[in-house]
């Protein structure tokens, strides 16, 4: 086996091993919603053991999101706080937010390892 082989079968072997991603979803008060998420995240670093190569996304429904601010739900100062309080957890970043045009749950999060 050749030197470029050998590296190519060990980052697919590398990439192989890597679990799949943790993947929750919450619906509910807005803010209920993001203790469940930080509560969730908590766990999921305890179950991964290391956080230095987690990649979080949390996916937003817009319309769900819309129905609860319509209910009377409000966005801020929860979410400020929200990122406060997970900035203390020493992940390498922010989590990625995106935002969903179509109906369903009103937030996911998913947890993965990255490369």
């Amino acid at each position: 086996m050749t030197r470029q082989a050998a590296l190519r079968s060990n980052r697919t072997d590398a990439r192989a091993a890597l679990p799949a991603p943790l993947v929750w979803v919450f619906d509910g008060p807005f803010e209920h919603c993001l203790a469940d998420i930080e509560d969730t995240l908590r766990r999921g670093i305890v179950l991964l053991g290391d956080v230095s190569r987690v990649a979080l996304l949390i996916e937003l429904s817009l319309p769900a999101l819309e129905r609860r601010i319509a209910a009377g739900d409000a966005l801020h100062p929860h979410w400020g706080r929200f990122l406060e309080r997970i900035a203390r957890y020493g992940l390498p970043a922010s989590p990625r937010v995106r935002p969903l045009r179509r109906d369903g749950h009103l937030a996911t999060l998913v947890i993965a390892y990255r490369n």
